[in-house]
This record gives C-alpha cells, structure tokens and sequence, in this order.
C-alpha cells in the first residue's frame, strides 16, 4: 500500500497506508512537551507564545493536511484527538471554508502521532483552535490558489481569471469550469505558494466559519455505531489483559501467588510490572497483569491473584487528616508570588475585614470510556492503538520503556469517549506495549474498569483556600490576601515540589484582575500523596471557586448588589498586562497579544445578568447566585437560579453563560462545550469527592464517586456567545465553562436560603440532601 502521497490526487486513503512510512525523532522532555518550560525554566521571559511556544510548533503546509481524489473528495488530516469537543469537525470546516469545497465532500483523517510532520499534537489547554486556525486557514487557501494555477495552466490563461467556488474553479470570462478532482493532480505537482502571497477571505465572505448548521463531520458514524474509539480496535488472536495495580501512591508488590489464576479457564501468562520510582511521572503504576484470550478470563483470573503490597510511604495518607494539614497551613504566610502596594497596611486602617476559608476535595475525571490500549510488539517495533490527548509523548514513553529507538514506534490515534485531561497521561499505553513485549506478533489490549479509573486515576488536585480583605468606607477592598494550598502537579517530576508552578498559580490566582491597591498573594507548601493531574479546567476550579464566592460575601457584607459590586471591583474599562500581576505564563500566549481585559469581563457579567432576569423578585426558597471568571484566554460568566426545598431538595431551575472566546469558529459546538461545562460543574459541586483513607481511594464506581444525573441538571441552560469589539484573536473554549458553575452555583444557595457553602461537595451541607435524592 502507498504511503501518503505528495500531491492531492489520492483514490484510496486506508488507515495503513497513511501510517506507512511514518517517523520521526524527537530529544523533548516529558514536561517540555506538555508546555511546561515555565514550571522549570531559570528564566522567566519567553520568547516564543502560542503555537510557537509548543514542541514542534505549526504546520500549514496542504501537502501534508490535504488530499484530493480523483472523484473529488477531499480528506483532510486532523492532528488533534477528538473527544467529543468537535475538533476533527471545526479545523476542518475551517481548511473547507478557505478552499472553497462543499461540505458534503469532505472527509477527515486521523493523524498518527508525529509531531515533526504535522505539528505539535497535545490536545489539552483548550488551545486546538486558537493555535491552529490560521494555519489550517493558509492550509486551505494555499490549496485553492494551487487548483486555481492548475487551471489556469490548462486553460492558458491568466490566474486572475480563475476564482474557486464550491468545489469547482470557473473561468470567469468564458463560464468554463473544472471540478477539484479534475485539477488535483495537477495542482499536487505545484510548489506550494508563499504564505505571505495568499489571499485570505474577509469575514464577510466565510462560507462555514461563524456559520449554524455545519454537521458533524463524523457524526454519522458515532451515532451508528461505525466510529472507532479504543475497545472498538480488534485484530484476529488478540490477547485481553487486566492489571492488579497497587492501591497506595508507591506500593509494590512484595509477594504474588498466581496458581489459582492461572486454572482460570483461558488465562495465559501471568506478568509482573515493575513500577517507576517516586516520583513517579506518567509512568505505569506497576503491579500484576493477567493475560487472557479473552476479558472476562482476564477479570476473573485477577481476582484470583494472591498479593501481598509493600504499600510504601503514602500509605498513611488520609483525606480528614490531610484537610486539617493544608487548612492549618493556608492560615500562616507562606510563599509570596504577588505583592503590591502595603497589605498590612491596609489591614491595619481598614474600617472592617472580612476573612473565609474553603476547601475543594480531590476529583477524578471518570470518562465515560475507562482507560484501554493496544499494542503490537515485533523484531524491535512496536504499534500501538490507543485513546490518547498525547500521541508524541506516547511514542516517546513507549520507546524509552521498551529500550528501543522512537523511529521503531507507530502510534494511532482512536477516539476518545472523553479526556478531560486523564488520556493525557500514557500510562495506560506503556503497560499494554511492556505486555506486548511479552508475546511478539500479538496484539495485546489493556483494559481498565471503572474500578481501576477511580482507584489509579491522576486526581484533580484537592485545595484550601483563604481568603481577607480589608474594607473601605464604601465597603469595596482596600487590601486583599489570598493564600492557595494545593498539591502540584510538578511534584510528580521532582522531589521536593511543594510549592505550586507558575502555570498553576496563572489559573486564576495570580491574574486576578480586580482594581485593588492592595494585594498580597502567597502560596504555602503542600506535599503530594497520590497522583494528581490534569483536571478540565485545573486549578482554576479551585480559585474561581474561592474568589467569586469570596466576592459574593463580600458584596453581601456592603450590603451591595452582587452584580453591581463586581462590576466596582473590576473598575473602569482597561486592559492589563498580565506581567504586571507577576503573571508569566498567560497560558502560554503573548501578552501584547492577549492581555487581560476588564470590559469584556465586564460584557459577560452583564450579559449573563441580564438573560438571567438578574434582580426579579423571586418566590421562596429561590435565588439567583452569578460568577465570572477568565480561563485559558476566554471570558466566562454564569447566573443560576435554584430553589432549595424545606427538606435540603436542590433544583436547578436555570443556568445563564455569557462567553467572550473571540471569534466564534463552530457555534454549536461552542455552546454544546459550555452545556456539558455547566453540567460536569454541577456534578464536582454538588456530588465529587475522591477521598483517601489509609493510602488508599475510598471509592469504587459511580455508586460512591457520583456524577450528575437528569435530576440535578438544570431545567435550561442558555449559552449567549458574546462577539467582541475590535480585532481580538481566539480563546479557548473546552475548559472555561468549569470553573464559574461551582460558586454561581453557591451563590445562588446563599440568596435562597441565607446558607453560605465554602466547603464542597455541597451534598454535605444542606440538610436532607442524600435523603431527598435517595
């Protein structure tokens, strides 16, 4: 089979011949490939933002992303995984609208992992569209200008004579017309034009950017059944494992009795991983893997399994035990990130104070799809399938595991039945390709249980939040301390990490933009016991959380209208140079380019406010709770309104998001992001919790760590998509809606109720919650 071919002529696209041929080399670290440079670096001024801040950075060549067959159809090849976001759908409509193609002959094609030949590929950071927009817009005019020459050139007449339109170039003076699969390999045999010779449409001449009504590009084959996500991918003989991993952050195995297993009728081998030494990176956790013909076999010959578990030094770890730890740690000084003006002094002269704590457990992602991959070892190759957000770290992991060279790995991408962070992690691959190992030829699948998610998942990290301020005259702050305690994520890399890093603390905390003179912000030490990592939205759940409920009982204290209270504390309209909040990372973008803008904060506050009938009279048991928050370069506010019911019964009549991500690229998907953000929100509120005693998660499947159901979701959620003023680039929109739910959500408890919620989950604090929901 032919590999993928240099030109756009291209009759039959199959899934191996597009892998065929496929490598590259790569000497990035695993937290340089993740963007964390800032985390590690000596020197804290960036040269390179965006795109080009990431390994490997952009491609935006159509040689590589496009491919036209003789019949027309154009295949173009998307790099970023696709977990329900609609990313395979959006860069797509975008290289279409650029080149002119209709809709329904237009197909997409995974990319295998290789960043040196299409670009950086970490699908994380709520940055697909924001970094590779423009390159997928040059992708598609550069392809249309190539089809334009080529019939210029069959024509014999000038270029400027030709103009592509729905898939055909037409000669404008005599009518005469060529279909793209006519000119596709011509056009494929022509140098690729210059960038900064492409003409790129005008807004006003989009044919699906910003448009409604686009569908899904797959979404036909999702709905049917045909999409290939990871437990879909089989091959004939191929062997089932499942893995008795252990139960504590660092335990290993100390003895392992495998004869009633292995009597399991179709159990195969039985195979000790070894785990990697604390820290522990994404590396597998270790343990004892029982491979199968088939899953049950496999299930079933773990439960027989007999292990003794050294459980190491964590496994003292306890979740009531280690709340008191971090509580008691917000309340000293700790390390300064921010500081300006004079906070003592401010505390010192202020007319009132008013000071809070909160506290957030650990969350797991839980995906609908617990984790799975496969993978193929032999003569020193190794292939693998898997649903992953990180393709080159996979391959890269795979092969310093295996002890071969990265050339040897192929990795394919499946999709993904969720992420939310977890499938960023290739823990999960390696131990399918060290079982692969064991028997050459054979295809060898992993997979997890729900079980094994909850227990061995990277946790979303669990926090204490404190928070004072002090008050003027008119009961705005004059002075405001905020310290964060948190596990990081960085401490899974280098002992010692206890402090959190600069992308940590830049989610929220550090960049908070309110116009007070007075601010202090520090950061306390706080150890890590378990594996904590990417959660959607990360540690901006924590902070928002804090800040937007802190700054309700502030208003509250002024005895102020929340909303008009917010709107003082953002003060006039100007746009902040995050460096002068000592904010370096700003997501990984310039700040010329993307500084911190109060008026459209202040847009979505009002926007969502007015929607939401903010300031109506409201029966009893009601209330209206609002927050805003700016995450990953895009402005969010949410207003809820419940009702509370005499026996603790929460309702959630309605939910308001007012969203400022810029340009609106996919519109449906935008508002289909923030629904399942509203949702997923509610859910870590109202009913998360991971919880550790003895080392060890106390939960085992959605019975004990819940997520929302029909009854708690919201009657409505309207999602109002706010177009900016002036030429402002993209944001992000995967993960912004998280972080402003939760102390809406409160908020809103708060007016109807008069109850205040600092702690979650909120199913602790209102009286016959589990009753009522029982």
């Amino acid at each position: 089979m032919s590999q993928l071919p240099n030109d756009f002529a291209l009759s039959n696209l199959s899934r191996r011949g597009f892998l065929k041929g496929v490598g590259a080399t790569s000497a990035l670290v695993l937290v340089a490939s993740w963007g964390w440079q800032d985390a590690f670096a000596a020197e804290k001024e960036k040269k390179f933002f965006g795109a080009d801040g990431m390994p490997n950075g952009w491609i935006d060549d159509p040689k590589v992303y496009v491919s036209i067959a003789a019949d027309g159809i154009v295949t173009v090849v998307c790099n970023r995984s696709e977990m329900g976001q609609g990313v395979r759908t959006s860069l797509t409509m975008v290289v279409a609208d650029e080149l002119e193609a209709d809709w329904a002959m237009m197909k997409v094609q995974q990319a295998p992992g290789d960043e040196v030949r299409f670009g950086n590929q970490d699908t994380d950071g709520s940055r697909s569209m924001r970094h590779w927009y423009e390159p997928m817009r040059r992708c598609g005019a550069a392809a249309r200008t190539m089809l334009e020459q080529a019939a210029a050139n069959q024509w014999k007449v000038p270029v400027s004579e030709c103009h592509a339109q729905l898939h055909k170039v037409i000669h404008k003076p005599s009518g005469r017309e060529l279909g793209y699969g006519a000119l596709a390999a011509a056009a494929g045999a022509l140098a690729v034009p210059a960038r900064d010779s492409l003409r790129l449409k005008q807004p006003s001449e989009f044919r699906y950017i910003g448009k409604e009504g686009t569908r899904a590009i797959d979404g036909a084959d999702i709905v049917n059944g045909r999409a290939i996500y990871g437990a879909d991918v089989h091959f004939d003989g191929m062997l089932y494992a499942t893995i008795a991993r252990p139960a504590v952050y660092g335990g290993k195995v100390k003895s392992v009795d495998s004869s009633a297993a292995m009597k399991v009728p179709g159990v195969i081998k039985v195979v000790q991983i070894e785990g990697h030494p604390l820290p522990s990176e994404f590396q597998p956790l270790g343990g004892v893997a029982v491979v199968a013909s088939n899953t049950w076999a496999a299930i079933k010959g773990r439960e027989a399994l007999k292990i003794e578990w050294d459980d190491g030094p964590n496994a003292s770890y306890d979740s009531i035990a280690y709340r008191k730890e971090i509580e008691a740690a917000s309340l000293k000084p700790g390390k300064v990130v921010r500081n300006t003006g004079n906070i003592d002094e401010a505390m010192g002269s202020a007319n009132s104070t008013l000071e809070a704590s909160y506290y957030l457990p650990h969350l797991t992602q839980a995906p609908m799809e617990p984790m799975v991959a496969i993978a193929r070892f032999k003569d020193g190759v190794c292939e693998a399938w898997a649903p992953s957000q990180a393709p080159q770290v996979s391959r890269e992991r795979i092969g310093e595991r295996l002890g071969i060279p990265f050339d040897n790995v192929t990795f394919n991408v499946t999709l993904l039945g969720g992420g939310f962070g977890r499938k960023s992690k290739p823990d999960f691959i390696i131990e399918a390709a060290i079982l692969a190992k064991e028997f050459p030829g054979k295809a060898v699948r992993v997979q997890w249980t729900r079980e094994d998610d909850i227990h061995c998942s990277y946790f979303h990290t669990v926090s204490a939040e404190y928070l004072k301020a002090s008050l003027n005259k008119d009961g705005l702050p004059s002075g405001w301390l905020h310290r964060t305690v948190a596990p990081s994520i960085t401490a899974l890399f280098a002992p010692g990490m206890n402090h959190e890093a600069a992308f940590e603390l830049g989610m929220g905390f550090t960049n908070m933009a309110y116009a007070i003179p007075n601010v202090r912000l520090e950061n306390p030490e706080a150890a890590i016991h378990t594996r904590v990592g990417w959660y959607r939205s990360v540690s901006n759940i924590p902070h928002g959380f804090a800040i937007q409920s802190f700054v309700d009982e502030l208003a509250h204290k002024a005895g102020q209208d929340p909303l008009k209270y917010q709107i003082k504390l953002l003060g006039p309209d100007r746009q902040i140079d995050p460096r002068t909040l000592s904010e370096e990372w700003n997501y990984g973008e310039s700040p010329e380019r993307y500084p911190i803008d109060t008026a459209r904060m202040r847009t979505v506050l009002e926007t969502a406010a007015k929607a939401a009938g903010w300031g109506r009279e409201l029966p009893k048991g009601r209330g209206l709770g609002l927050a805003v928050h700016y995450s990953f370069v895009t402005y969010v506010a949410a207003v809820i309104e419940v009702e509370v019911k005499d026996d603790g019964t929460l309702i959630v009549h309605k939910t308001d998001i007012a969203v400022d991500c810029g340009p609106q690229i996919n519109p449906e998907r935008i508002r289909a992001q923030f629904e399942g953000a509203c949702v997923m929100g509610l859910g870590n509120a109202v009913l998360g919790e991971i919880s550790f005693k003895d080392g060890k998660v106390q939960q085992d499947n959605f019975h004990m760590y819940e997520v929302a159901r029909m009854s708690l979701a919201p009657k409505e959620v309207a999602v109002h998509l706010v177009t900016p003023l002036g030429n402002v680039p993209l944001g992000g929109v995967g993960e912004p809606g998280v972080p402003p739910i939760a102390p809406a959500l409160c908020n809103a408890i708060f007016a109807a109720t008069g109850k205040r919620i600092r702690d979650l989950p909120v199913r602790y604090q209102l009286q016959g919650w589990q009753k009522a929901q029982a």
